[in-house]
C-alpha cells in the first residue's frame, strides 16, 4: 500500500507528455534458443517514449503458449525472433510517460494491453507500447488479472467473431475449453448467446460447466466426433489429430478456426466446409469491451498461480505441460501476486 501511494506521488510530480528519467530496467531476456534455463533476468536499457506511444511500469504479465514456442526456437507466428529476447506479450500497469499526440491517456492512468507479435517484451519493468493498443484497467480489477487477459482475449474474439463470424443460436465446439484462451473464448462466446460445447479432462468438468458450457464431452472417455454433430464452428487450440477429426463435426458451411496450425485444404474442400488459422493482434478497441465486461463482474479469469519475474523459468516449465486450468502471470510488485492468488478470480 505505501509502496504503491509512493508510486503515484512520484508519477503525479511528471507533466503530462514529458518522460521519466528511468535508464535501466530489470527484465527476462534470454541471449539463445533453447530450454527455460536460458531465461535470465538481467539489467537492460529502458525504452523511450515516442510519438503516439505511452511508456507502462508494468505491474505484471501474462504467460503465453506464443512464449515459450518462440523461446524454442521457431518463427512461431512467421516473424524472424532473433536473440536476445524479452519474451512476453500481454501485461497491466501504470502509465509513467507519454508521447507527442497521445490522446484519451495521461500519466498516472492505470492500462493494460498488447504487444504486436513482431516485437514481444513484457517481461520488463517498462514498455513502450502503441497507444492504439491499450485500455483503461477497469477499477477493483488487480493487475494480475488485467495482465492474463489481452492476448486470450483478443484472440477468442478474433476468432469467434471476426473469423467465424459467430451469432445468437449457433453452435462452436471449443477444444482445451480449460485452458488460457478457451475459458476466456467459452465466456465471450456465451455472453453473445452463442451455445457452447467444451471439451477438457474428467476434472474439467464441473469448472466448464460453472462457466456456462451448453455440453461437456471428456476427451479422455470417448472421442468427441462420436457425440458431436453439425455445429457451426470450431475453435481449436490443439492441433494435430483434434484438427484432423474436427472436420467431420462441422455442418455444410461451417468453419473450423484453428489457433496452433493451417487446416487441410483438401479436406476443407472436400466437407464442404471453411477453415482459417489466424494470428492475434493487437486492440484496444477490443480490450474496452472486455473491460467493461470484467469490470460488471461478466467475465471470470481463472489464474492457476502467480509467479514473480524470477520465476520466469518455472512458469515456463508449467505452461508447457499443457496443464495449466487458466492462466499463468508474472508479478513485478510483491503485493500482486496476494491479489489474485488462489486459483479461481473475479473482479
Amino acid at each position: 500500500m505505501i509502496r504503491h501511494l509512493l508510486l503515484g506521488l512520484v508519477l503525479l510530480l511528471v507533466p503530462l507528455g514529458a518522460q521519466a528519467e528511468i535508464q535501466r530496467m530489470e527484465a527476462v531476456r534470454y541471449a539463445r534458443y533453447g530450454s527455460p534455463d536460458v531465461l535470465k533476468v538481467v539489467k537492460v536499457r529502458a525504452p523511450d517514449v515516442r510519438k503516439g506511444f505511452v511508456r507502462v511500469r508494468v505491474h505484471a504479465a501474462g504467460v503465453n503458449t506464443i512464449d515459450w514456442e518462440i523461446r524454442k526456437g521457431g518463427p512461431f507466428t512467421g516473424f524472424p525472433y532473433p536473440p536476445p529476447i524479452i519474451p512476453g506479450y500481454g501485461f497491466s500497469g501504470v502509465i509513467d510517460a507519454v508521447g507527442k499526440d497521445v490522446e484519451g491517456f495521461a500519466v498516472g492512468d492505470a492500462v493494460f494491453g498488447m504487444l504486436p507479435l513482431a516485437t514481444p517484451g513484457a517481461y520488463a519493468e517498462y514498455v513502450v507500447v502503441d497507444v492504439r493498443a491499450i485500455a483503461h484497467k477497469p477499477d477493483g480489477v488487480s493487475h494480475a488479472i488485467a495482465a492474463a487477459l489481452p492476448m486470450p482475449a483478443l484472440t477468442a474474439s478474433q476468432a469467434l467473431f471476426g473469423t467465424a463470424k459467430l451469432k445468437a443460436g449457433q453452435t462452436v465446439l471449443i477444444h482445451g475449453a480449460a485452458g488460457g484462451v478457451g475459458h476466456i473464448a467459452l465466456q465471450l462466446a456465451k455472453a453473445s448467446g452463442v451455445r457452447v460445447i467444451a471439451t477438457g479432462s474428467t476434472g474439467r468438468r464441473e469448472f466448464l460447466l460453472g462457466l456456462g458450457a451448453d455440453q461437456f464431452v471428456d476427451y479422455t472417455a470417448q472421442p468427441f466426433e462420436q457425440v458431436v454433430r453439425d455445429v457451426d464452428a470450431v475453435l481449436d487450440t490443439v492441433g494435430g489429430d483434434t484438427l484432423e477429426r474436427s472436420y467431420g463435426v462441422l455442418k455444410p458451411g461451417g468453419i473450423v478456426v484453428s489457433l496452433v496450425e493451417p487446416p487441410d485444404e483438401g479436406e476443407l474442400r472436400r466437407r464442404g466446409i471453411r477453415g482459417e488459422a489466424i494470428l492475434v493482434a493487437p486492440s484496444g478497441k477490443m480490450l474496452e469491451v472486455v473491460a467493461r465486461e470484467l469490470a460488471a463482474g461478466r467475465l471470470r479469469v481463472e489464474i492457476e498461480q502467480v509467479f514473480p519475474l524470477a520465476a520466469a523459468a518455472t512458469a515456463h516449465r508449467r505452461s508447457e505441460s499443457r496443464r495449466v486450468r487458466g492462466r499463468l502471470v508474472l508479478s513485478l510488485l510483491p503485493d500482486e501476486a496476494s491479489d489474485a492468488a488462489g486459483g479461481a478470480s473475479r473482479p
